[in-house]
């Protein structure tokens, strides 16, 4: 799925540039080598990163 048409930035590479690189949407699509065109995305953006680094952070459970 894209998130950003006007760049054809698609969710996975969006998600994984957030596990990468710090910062809103407008800086992670600099290090993407884009920047946004008519911002309509960068809402959706934001929640998609937000939510992939708080899985990034959640501690994972070791077997005993």
């Amino acid at each position: 799925m894209y998130v950003c048409n006007c760049n054809a930035i698609r969710e996975s590479e969006l998600r994984a540039a957030a596990r990468c690189h710090s910062g809103d949407p407008e800086a992670v699509y600099a290090k993407l080598g884009k920047q946004p065109q008519c911002r309509q995305c960068l809402d959706e953006a934001a929640e998609i990163m937000d939510e992939e680094r708080e899985c990034t952070r959640r501690p994972t459970l070791e077997a005993a």
